[in-house]
């Protein structure tokens, strides 16, 4: 009974002096900032995950919701005290512009307000002390980290803003990713999932040295496809920003067909084809993870006969219908693709305003749903592959049929040292010019074109196109490629049943030739395969109004596949016509892997039966029962 006494004595003690106990000695509401580990931080990184606490004076009577703001308006983030509570949390979240002012300036220094339901303020923070998201710069195709050194320094676009840059590839951090050598053409490239790979550690790398827990991903062509993927496959929580992309083809280039045909710069060069992007990636690629895309078109050409191998509007190779083959936020300025990365325009008109969002307008994006595939526009003739010794050249006779509109040629030389003269179907030489017919010479060796020149109404009939050497072309002389693509005249239908085929799968192509709606048949044709390696494989395709063939694959990887065929118009001129696709071929599951599926199958078979026969045996039992 004296111990139940005492027990009593000091319970109402505690209750009638709360200063004794450890909350009771709050006496004014208290916000702390709180960091993924639930530690206690007055320094951040922007976009780093954060949870807000407040600790009131004494429980609540009843439930109240407490608002945090930065400074004076934006909203940082809510939680609900709960009746006879003292305090409460956010659920957490990434800081991200909490550097940045809703008018684009620097605020490195901000307050932390917690205000009532009342709108009234019941607390301030400490000063938090912010530090800006560092900033990755990611290549494209056959190109290295230097494509960024106008964006790094400190008198850089990016240091001139106080932000910090990490081109991949720099030795910053370790990781250099391979999209092609120059002065390796037929050296392999990196998949894009492997240069995925390393643009995750890369950024790990980066992470580790700034202590910021997101980055913003800045990228040039083929960069945006690597990107994505690592945002979709490799990244195993969300560590980006936002992806900025500036000329990415999202549906492919079909200027990458040049570089293809000569067996250069592979695989790369065959996953920027538009079969491959928009009949494989695209249809795999499709998780964003909250990340929001952005994508910058050059509109530079707005002409056919002045694009070499591209859909206007253009930059010279990527389209900007490429750019805006899936849901993203696009803009557009009248750049080509090598100036991208160096335009203090680009900088200052898309990319910082993009650097400098503030609180409250990173609102995470939606997977869109399975883009549709959809074959390229543009029509091409058969690509012309050869070889001029020093002091040689070599003669092209390319057929132009009546009704193309626009005749439009790029050549792709990898040594930039060779010239062409052309000569029209009238037997005259033709003097190029860039106003008439769109001459242009592009010296960027990461260009996928070289020399490019058009023409609009062409005379039909044999077109001569000679490649000449020059006094700077190497010993040993110089491969290169000339494609050249028609507006009007024939259309070329040409598709096999699978892009993504098996090993030992057969796959069927099939093609078919039509003028003006109306079906021409196809004299010949042939299919050139090529390998993973390298390697050419050519099938016949046969004649008719719908030859096909079929193929099976030996080998997994990405195989390049040039469907081309000729006919006849009705005047008995000749049409020539050729489609490019890409194949990834997928390996077959591993005897380890079937034999572990079957395992898996059958004990889920006798998982099954088993709780069937439970089931069973338990209602029958009270029958059983009943009988006994």
């Amino acid at each position: 009974m004296g111990k139940t006494l005492a027990v009593l004595i000091v319970s109402l003690v505690v209750s009638a002096f709360p200063v004794l106990t450890p909350r009771a000695q709050i006496k004014n509401p208290h916000i702390t900032v709180l960091d993924r580990s639930g530690q206690s931080v007055t320094r951040i990184t922007d976009g780093n995950t954060l949870r807000l606490e407040i600790t009131l004076p004494g429980p609540t009577p009843s439930d109240q919701t407490i608002t945090f703001t930065l400074d004076e308006s934006e909203t940082a983030g809510d939680c609900t005290v709960a009746t006879g509570k003292t305090g409460c949390q956010t659920d957490p979240f990434p800081a991200l512009g909490w550097y940045w002012g809703a008018d684009g300036s620097p605020r490195p220094e901000r307050l932390i307000r917690a205000v009532g339901a009342a709108n009234n303020i019941l607390a301030e923070s400490d000063q938090i002390t912010i530090a800006p998201r560092p900033v990755v710069l990611v290549h494209g195709f056959i190109s290295n980290w230097e494509t960024w050194k106008p964006y790094l320094g400190l008198d850089g676009f990016l240091g001139k803003l106080g932000l910090q840059g990490y081109a991949i590839g720099d030795g910053q951090v370790p990781g250099a990713m391979n999209t092609g050598q120059i002065t390796d053409p037929t050296g392999r490239t990196n998949t894009l999932q492997q240069n995925a790979g390393i643009l995750g550690e890369y950024i790990d790398g980066v992470k580790k040295e700034t202590g910021a827990e997101m980055v913003d991903l800045v990228v040039h062509s083929m960069g945006g496809m690597i990107s994505r993927y690592y945002i979709d496959r490799t990244m195993q929580e969300r560590d980006v920003a936002q992806l900025i992309m500036l000329g990415s083809p999202m549906g492919g280039s079909d200027c990458s067909v040049l570089p293809a045909s000569l067996g250069f710069f592979l695989p790369a060069s065959l996953e920027i084809r538009s079969s491959y992007m928009l009949g494989i990636f695209n249809r795999q690629i499709t998780h964003r993870h909250g990340v929001q895309f952005y994508d910058l078109a050059g509109t530079a050409i707005l002409q056919a006969f002045q694009s070499p191998c591209a859909d206007v509007p253009n930059d010279m190779v990527v389209s900007l219908g490429s750019v805006n083959a899936i849901p993203l936020t696009s803009g557009q300025i009248d750049d080509i693709h090598s100036d991208l990365t160096v335009s203090p325009k680009v900088f200052d008109t898309f990319v910082r305003p993009l650097l400098e969002k503030p609180a409250g307008s990173f609102s995470p994006a939606a997977d869109p749903a399975s883009p549709s595939v959809s074959s390229s526009q543009l029509q091409f003739t058969r690509l012309y592959r050869g070889h001029v010794d020093p002091g040689g050249s070599t003669e092209l006779t390319i057929n132009i049929e009546a009704n193309v509109a626009v005749a439009s040629f790029a050549l792709y030389d990898p040594t930039r040292s060779t010239e062409v003269s052309v000569r029209g179907a009238s037997g005259n030489v033709i003097n190029l010019d860039s106003q008439a017919n769109g001459f242009v010479r592009v010296d960027d060796p990461s260009s996928m074109i070289y020399l490019g020149y058009g023409f609009s109404n062409p005379r039909p009939g044999p077109w001569k196109v000679t490649v000449l050497a020059t006094d700077s072309t190497p010993s040993s002389g110089a491969d290169f490629a000339v494609s050249v693509y028609f507006v009007g005249g024939a259309t070329l239908q040409a598709a096999s049943d699978t892009l993504i085929p098996r090993l030992g799968q057969p796959v069927n192509f099939t093609a078919s030739l039509s003028l003006g709606g109306s079906p021409l048949q196809v004299s010949g044709g042939q299919i050139l395969i090529r390998h993973p390696d390298g390697q050419v494989e050519t099938l016949a395709l046969g004649s008719g109004a719908q030859p096909s063939a079929s193929w099976s694959p030996r080998e997994p990887g990405i195989y390049g596949v040039d469907i081309e065929v000729t006919g006849r118009a009705p005047d008995d001129s000749p049409v020539e016509r050729t489609s490019f696709l890409a194949l990834e071929v997928q390996p077959n599951p591993s005897r380890e892997q079937v034999t572990g599926t079957l395992l898996a199958l059958i004990g889920g078979v006798v998982l099954v039966l088993v709780l069937l026969i439970y089931l069973i045996i338990r209602a029958l039992h009270p029958v059983f029962r009943r009988t006994r």
